[in-house]
């Protein structure tokens, strides 16, 4: 406790200054920089198996369903629908403070596995009706803090143009467990049923479910081993060595994001008070929740493609294929987004992959290989997540307290889009889901143009600073660290 209260009280002006002079240059500079990264990719990269096992907690519903989950707990109507929402509850109303007393404690290798930890727990209590909406109401508390977090550790880390292929590397982990969750669960499904007179996702009465107590105890030893491998930040991560550390401030004060982010000058309350009164922040919000009802079609997965008609174990094992493509697809797209300092385009794509899937689903009904196709296209979306997602924190650059505030309060309140989107396919429009896929259409459409007003708007004003610059009779009149430019 005492290294936390050093780290803390130090002042950064004088970690900066006192190790920039060990800051090699030329060739060794590079050199340093790649070992720098690989070491930072490498305990990065433990955040997949987090991002994994955090969807797999939250979907274990849908893969569940399959094994007779609404059937025993007699649900009716929307309470199916109520016990997939439900989680998003606590989900949103958690995030902002999570990510802002997360700035304020700087230390994520303890809060993001602590978070995790829990959530391992409560994934655990799921039997009754009752006891599932409390135990996924209190799940969404302890995921809360999981997601702003990792993209605000990482967007401390590394350069603008870096940040798209990061953001997939921790991200993937949530893709990948869409289609492997399934896998998993069929495994559980199809071997533990039966066991000690347990159904494989309950047992009678006394509550025990096989697949919900296997995949929250696998959480928890993860979320203990993580506590020694994730990073914190630059200014305070134990295993780097002096011209790391020096290295690491100085690329993102070289990358634009100004001695701000280096000291520290913003509060955490002034950093909220920054992200509640710019209009971008709202904006991004309300264009991602639209979008997120459009992204319905994840959680009701294994659903969807029982609609193709073969029995549990094939319906989960055909769940994970697209999901594998849609993974592969996104690194491929985050590079090249990296590669070009552009974003909006790559999201683009990304979208028009998945409208294509819904127009074919809504317009063929009967040829099955054609459906298992379309089903490949939807999962494209996930690149363009990736994409977005780095492009937030590019937008958020300069300022860390704002850039924390902004990005828990775009995430969570675009929740609000999962909650719709769990009442999206309800029952009676299977088993073609035509309205279903419908709805998603619109609302990946009606997002994409939102988001691209947001491309306009930030090339507007990048033209502005340009010209700014260019006019400047005097670089200390200039506001902003001179050459920065916004990624769209």
């Amino acid at each position: 406790m005492s290294a936390h209260g050093n780290a803390k009280s130090a002042d950064p002006t004088d970690v900066t200054d006192g190790l920039s002079s060990g800051i090699p240059s030329g060739r060794s500079r590079r050199d340093l920089e790649r070992r720098l990264l690989r070491k930072l990719d490498l305990r990065m990269s433990v955040v997949v198996v987090l991002n994994a096992l955090n969807y797999v907690d939250r979907a274990n519903a849908s893969n569940a369903r399959l094994a007779g989950f609404e059937k025993d707990l007699h649900l009716q109507g929307q309470q199916y629908a109520t016990v997939l929402s439900i989680v998003y509850v606590g989900y949103i109303a958690m995030q902002l403070p999570a990510n802002l007393f997360l700035h304020w404690l700087e230390r994520p290798a303890i809060l993001i596995p602590s978070s995790m930890a829990i959530w391992g727990i409560v994934s655990a209590l799921t039997g009754s009706y009752t006891g599932v909406l409390l135990a996924r109401f209190f799940l969404g508390f302890a995921e809360g803090p999981f997601f702003p977090g990792t993209m605000f550790l990482i967007s401390g880390w590394y350069k603008r143009d870096e940040l798209a292929v990061r953001t997939t590397l921790v991200s993937c982990g949530s893709v990948l467990s869409a289609g492997f969750g399934a896998l998993f669960a069929s495994g559980i499904i199809q071997g533990m049923q039966g066991k000690l007179g347990q159904a494989a996702w309950r047992r009678e009465k006394t509550i025990c479910r096989w697949l919900f107590y296997i995949e929250g105890g696998v959480t928890i030893l993860v979320a203990i081993s993580a506590i020694s491998i994730l990073p914190d930040f630059p200014h305070n991560t134990r295993w780097l060595t002096l011209e790391e550390r020096a290295l690491a401030i100085s690329r993102l004060t070289e990358d634009g994001h100004g001695r701000v982010d280096v000291l520290g000058k913003q509060t955490t309350m002034q950093g909220l008070r920054d992200a509640v009164s710019d209009w971008k922040v709202w904006w991004l919000t309300f264009a991602l929740t639209v979008q997120f009802v459009g992204l319905s079609f994840g959680i009701y997965f294994p659903t969807i493609v029982a609609t193709l008609g073969y029995d549990t174990t094939v319906t989960l094992l055909l769940s994970a294929p697209p999901w594998v493509l849609a993974t592969i697809t996104s690194f491929v797209l985050s590079r090249y987004s990296d590669k070009k300092r552009k974003r909006y385009i790559y999201f683009c794509a990304s979208c028009g992959l998945a409208a294509l899937g819904f127009i074919i689903s809504m317009c063929t009904m009967t040829r099955l290989c054609a459906i298992f196709r379309c089903k490949f296209l939807m999962t494209q979306i996930a690149a363009g997540q990736m994409v977005l997602w780095g492009w937030i924190n590019n937008t958020f650059a300069r300022e860390p307290a704002k850039r924390a505030a902004a990005i828990a309060m775009i995430s969570a309140l675009s929740q609000t889009g999962n909650i719709i989107g769990s009442f999206v396919w309800p029952p009676k429009w299977g088993p073609t889901y035509r309205y279903s896929y419908a709805v998603c259409f619109a609302a990946l459409t009606v997002s994409t143009a939102m988001f691209g007003g947001m491309h306009l708007h930030l090339k507007r004003l990048n033209e502005r600073m340009e010209k700014n610059e260019r006019d400047a009779k005097d670089i200390k009149e200039l506001q902003g660290p001179v050459g920065f430019r916004y990624l769209v």
